[in-house]
């Protein structure tokens, strides 16, 4: 079971986030909850085909939920789709659907099964197969909307093939027999009992969907003992009062449900456009349960890393151009051990004077970040060019490298304003007193974990 965030922007979408969709691939088939506008081309850039889709799953009504169906619904229509389509949602998706078909003049090759969910229900499970089922549950917002557990079967034990060989048991027949729990009588009229032959079931992997909701007693029943729960993380604390008046969770809310339904790994999404820096949410969530993770779009989740690593893999990578990555070609170079000579990062600053060599020289002519014991005059060209020395070992408030995040480790040789241009300082500069506000700066990369699922 692998889990794709596909958009996890909640109703505004921006630059490099998109309208809410979340694909689920399991075994060769993929389940898609709500279908936001672009859906269907992020699937494309995820790696996943739209011809695999099983199921269709809305939660509700708010346009930035479905506004992507009817586009994917066409696009499967060229596609010659003939295989039956599944669409589960509120009371209300089967006109919905049916009447923009009509406007639209859409013939469709393939039927529709509608699950529609009446308002005021409490459980349903909407889909039931032979190896798995689909249940939804209303959740807590202003309009009816509805979350949903997608949740495997138990399998069957594993059967022990030395035990079965030695008492006779070959054909295919009897081990169908005995993994179905029943008992077999062999040849010579001996009974063999199924929990001879066959361990404890194995119970499967679950996976819930809960967006856009309050914190309620049905979100953690969606979510008990899953192995993901996808949760909408809309706001921070410092919004409480705004998630509670729009209907939408915190991330602390997010980690309430998470905590209480003990389940293994809760991915947030839904994010509002004003965080530009998710990472203030992912603190929040972790400081209410641990194993949280930020959903990445087109990042997929394994379940089982092992056997599901390289089934799916995105083809595309989208950046926010905007954000300059100030200094991250010069930490590149000092990683590759060449500490004195820099030509990539825009943001580095010529040595005039000093050669290129490597490493930290003892000698005058070395190009390292401090020139031990070098020719005073190398010394100078250094010092008092913003009005400070460059070399005050007193102030250790510069940031090494421009933006190295929360690492707390000032500069040992330089001031504030090493390596540092007017529009990346974030902290106050003692030597310049820089008076501009401090920026959250993101702390680690939301990929660190991602081996563990």
């Amino acid at each position: 079971m692998i889990v794709v965030p596909l958009g996890i922007a909640s109703a505004t979408p921006t630059a490099v986030r998109h309208l809410p969709a979340v694909a689920l691939w399991r075994e060769g088939s993929v389940f898609l909850f709500d279908c936001g506008e672009n859906a269907q081309m992020r699937m494309l850039q995820a790696g996943l085909k739209r011809s695999k889709i099983d199921a269709i799953f809305i939660s509700h009504f708010d346009v930035d939920h479905y506004s992507g169906l009817m586009g994917l619904l066409s696009t499967l229509q060229l596609q010659r789709r003939d295989r039956e389509l599944t669409i589960v949602g509120p009371k209300g998706i089967k006109e919905y659907v049916n009447w923009n078909l009509q406007f639209s003049g859409v013939e469709l090759s393939f039927d529709i099964n509608y699950s529609e969910v009446e308002e005021g229900a409490e459980e349903t499970r909407v889909i039931d197969a032979d190896d798995y089922y689909v249940e939804a549950r209303p959740l807590k917002h202003r309009r009816f909307c509805l979350g949903y557990r997608f949740q495997e079967k138990d399998r069957p034990g594993k059967v022990d093939a030395d035990k079965a060989s030695a008492l006779g048991i070959t054909e295919d027949e009897q081990f169908k027999k005995l993994k179905a729990g029943e008992n077999i009588k062999l040849e010579d009229g001996t009974e063999i009992e199924a929990y001879e032959i066959v361990g404890h079931p194995r119970p499967g992997d679950s996976f819930a969907y809960v967006s856009d909701t309050e914190y309620c007693p049905n979100a953690v029943k969606l979510a008990m003992n899953t192995n993901i729960l996808y949760h909408e993380a809309t706001f921070s604390n410092q919004l409480a009062d705004k998630a509670k008046e729009t209907g939408h969770s915190t991330a602390s809310d997010a980690a309430r449900v998470a905590t209480e339904a003990q389940t293994k790994l809760l991915v947030i999404g839904h994010f509002s456009a004003r965080y530009t820096n998710l990472h203030v949410l992912l603190k929040e969530a972790r400081d209410g349960f641990y194993p949280t993770w930020l959903a990445n779009e087109l990042r997929p989740i394994f379940t089982d890393p092992t056997h599901e690593r390289g089934i799916v893999s995105p083809k595309v990578e989208l950046k926010d151009l905007t954000k300059k990555s100030s200094g991250s070609d010069y930490r590149s170079n000092d990683r590759g051990g060449s500490r004195g000579r820099s030509s990539g990062g825009k943001n580095f600053r010529s040595r005039r004077g000093h050669s290129g060599g490597g490493g930290r020289s003892s000698s005058g002519g070395g190009g390292g970040y401090r020139s031990r014991g070098g020719s005073s005059d190398n010394r100078r060209s250094y010092n008092n060019r913003d009005g400070g020395d460059r070399y005050n070992r007193g102030d250790r408030g510069g940031d090494r490298y421009n933006n190295r995040g929360n690492d707390n480790r000032g500069d040992r040789r330089y001031g504030s304003n090493s390596y540092s241009n007017s529009s990346n300082r974030d902290r106050d500069d003692k030597n310049n007193n820089d008076s501009k506000p401090n920026r959250t700066i993101t702390p680690r990369t939301s990929y660190d974990d991602f081996d563990r699922f």
